[in-house]
């Protein structure tokens, strides 16, 4: 707290006193059962926020009517029979002294197209351009009904110890949202036609939920302080609403940006700048008295301290850090930054709850577990860990915390193994400080880590009999014969790594993450066609880009690779490789490439099995974990070395 005082200063939020100013933000977790009650695993997932110290928690979405679903596993308040579930979650939540606001929320025509669900509603017949059909526009009766549902939804919420309910208008996103931006918004009625018009529904649910629920409830609207899109809601607009919220008695405001349907704008992928929506809380703080929260890839304590010292913001919501580490304002309040698991802002937590999957976190392999609590092992063993990235040294780490005897050993003069290119790339640089914790969680645990040695079957044999082996050291690209003949070819690895130095003509094959990420580190920062600049060709067999990412983080890279100028051939086979060409099939027509002086190769990594299959014939336990299995991502490699040291 001596380090943070502005960020652990309680606050008033209408009648209220919240005791700090660090809060967690809606972010779905897909924990909800039974058409969207309350399950034990969301009690726990919001009790362990509150007791790392967060000091206000708006939970994820909650849908105020039956009909429409949001996501498979969101919360619903649609009737009583949902607040028994509530009124545990609110208790526990209470019990650690933190407060907490569901977010009211009907989706519209972002409703999840669960078979047998009507006709989806919207402001105007316009709707998101991924929508099956037209919306159909809701009726003002409809209108009418929808209002006193979410009264309803917020007077059950009183009724189970909610402190107060946080309104989603934000992002162009659902009902109240997609009145309130002129993208969706195309009325003629008193619903329509100019801001007051579109604001009107929004007012009248403010309106209905304090009429309902009296004056010491809070009321937090979450807006769009700016939709980042021609045709969009603009700060100026916003200012303008937010004076009217206050006005209709709104306690508090939860100011984000962009929309949803402009993927990148609203939720920030990893690398960019972080706090990316403070500008407009902070001329919207200069308009109203009430208290105002800023979010957007917030994910250090030192930045929310500025952001409120600043005068950005009264408050702070941050999510991704907090589902990275649920004791991060504990750790914070204590000085205790260094041991903060950090977030990489890589939105993985997110990527697989449109796939009806739970919240999960590619740093955290267990975003409900009590940072590194495991349960001693039986039998106290001998470890070797063969390689210090991301799989080896988780793996190290929890064997080492549950009582093993553990030595970890690699061939490279640093620890953290691939993930040492993978931050090479722009906007990855917060990887390094995944390095840094995982190798100051061994130094905790006193593993010794010898660096620079590569071991072979034999050498483990004589040096390490009786140890338990992981081997955790990777994989190797993937390099065809038939590409190998050009004048200059080389890995993206080789690029990275400074192994290679590329020439100005560059031709990538695999358009990957690797690839993309590779591409877009050597392209021109500027695309302004001076003649230094790299021409950049990336040839990709499939008919998309980075196919296996998604979300913002995916937009990000390729719009900024694009904007530089990398022309990207999709659905193009690589047929032929020359000293001097690269020929390539294109929906049967071939191409050749001339000129190039740089072949980079992004095809992927395969297994080095060659260690595990010696220690095989010498009888030694091996346990084969990331890369060293299967390739995958840093999540797979942490994940399967948690899941695996907690039970040798």
């Amino acid at each position: 707290m001596e380090k943070y005082p502005m960020l652990f200063s309680p606050i008033k939020v209408g009648t209220q006193t919240v005791k700090n100013r660090l809060w967690m933000p809606p972010v779905s977790t897909n924990l909800a059962v039974d058409h969207g009650h309350v399950s034990d695993a969301l009690i726990e997932h919001y009790t362990n926020r509150a007791k790392g110290g967060v000091g206000l928690i708006v939970t994820e979405v909650v849908t105020v009517e039956p009909t429409y679903v949001y996501l498979p596993g969101d919360m619903c308040m649609a009737d009583d029979s949902f607040i028994p579930g509530w009124e545990k979650l609110c208790a526990s939540v209470h019990e650690h002294g933190a407060k907490i606001l569901p977010q009211l929320f009907h989706p519209a025509f972002m409703a999840f197209p669960v078979p047998g669900t009507p006709r989806l509603i919207a402001p105007s017949f316009v709707g998101p351009y991924y929508a099956r059909e037209a919306p159909r526009p809701v009726t003002r009766e409809e209108l009418k009904a929808i209002i006193r549902q979410f009264g309803d939804a917020a007077e059950r919420m009183r009724r189970a110890g909610a402190d107060g309910v946080e309104v989603h208008a934000a992002h162009a996103h659902g009902l109240l949202g997609g009145f309130l931006s002129p993208l969706y918004n195309k009325r003629t009625d008193e619903y329509g036609g100019d801001i007051d018009g579109r604001l009107k529904l929004t007012l009248d649910v403010v309106r209905e939920v304090r009429e309902r629920c009296g004056e010491d409830f809070i009321i937090d609207v979450r807006i769009s302080g700016d939709e980042y899109s021609e045709g969009g809601l603009t700060l100026r607009d916003q200012v303008y609403v937010s004076k009217q919220l206050e006005r209709a008695g709104v306690d508090m405001l939860h100011v984000s940006g962009g929309t949803t349907i402009k993927r990148g704008s609203a939720i920030p992928g990893n690398g960019t700048a972080p706090a990316s929506h403070a500008a407009l809380s902070r001329e919207i703080k200069k308009h109203v008295s009430i208290p105002v929260a800023t979010v957007g890839r917030i994910t250090e304590a030192w930045v929310a301290e500025e952001l409120i010292e600043d005068g950005y913001a009264d408050a702070c919501m941050m999510g991704r850090a907090n589902v990275c580490d649920a004791q991060f304002a504990r750790k914070a309040a204590e000085g205790m930054t260094s041991d903060i698991r950090p977030c990489i802002g890589c939105l993985r937590c997110l990527n697989g709850i449109m796939f009806g999957k739970p919240i999960s976190c590619t740093v955290n392999p267990d975003v409900e577990g009590d940072d590194g609590a495991v349960e001693p092992a039986a039998a106290k063993k001998d470890i070797l860990v063969v390689g210090a990235g991301p799989a080896g040294m988780e793996a190290a780490f929890v064997a080492a915390r549950r009582g093993h005897h553990v030595v970890v050993v690699d061939d490279q003069d640093e620890v953290g193994g691939t993930m040492r290119i993978a931050a090479v790339p722009i906007a990855k640089q917060d990887l390094c400080r995944v390095i840094k914790y995982q190798a100051r969680r061994l130094e905790q645990e006193d593993v010794e880590v010898r660096l620079g040695e590569r071991l072979t079957a034999e050498d483990i044999a004589r040096d390490y009999a009786g140890y338990e082996v992981v081997a955790a050291y990777g994989a190797e690209p993937i390099v065809p014969a038939s590409m190998t003949g050009f004048k200059q070819v080389c890995t993206a690895d080789d690029i990275l790594y400074g192994r290679v130095h590329p020439g100005k003509r560059i031709v990538i094959v695999g358009g990957g993450s690797v690839g993309c990420e590779t591409a877009d580190y050597l392209a021109p920062l500027v695309n302004d066609l001076a003649k230094t600049n790299r021409e950049i060709t990336l040839l990709e067999m499939t008919d998309a880009l980075a196919a296996n990412e998604s979300g913002a983080g995916r937009a990000v890279l390729i719009t900024r690779m694009m904007s530089k100028g990398v022309r990207a051939i999709t659905g193009a086979k690589v047929t032929k490789v020359t000293e001097d060409t690269i020929a390539y099939e294109k929906e049967g027509e071939g191409h050749v490439i001339e000129g190039a002086d740089t072949l980079v190769l992004a095809l992927g990594y395969r297994p080095d099995s060659a260690l595990a299959d010696g220690l095989a014939a010498v009888d030694t336990t091996v346990h084969a974990i990331g890369d060293a299995q299967k390739p995958g991502n840093i999540r797979d490699a942490i994940g399967a070395a948690y899941a695996l040291a907690k039970e040798i």
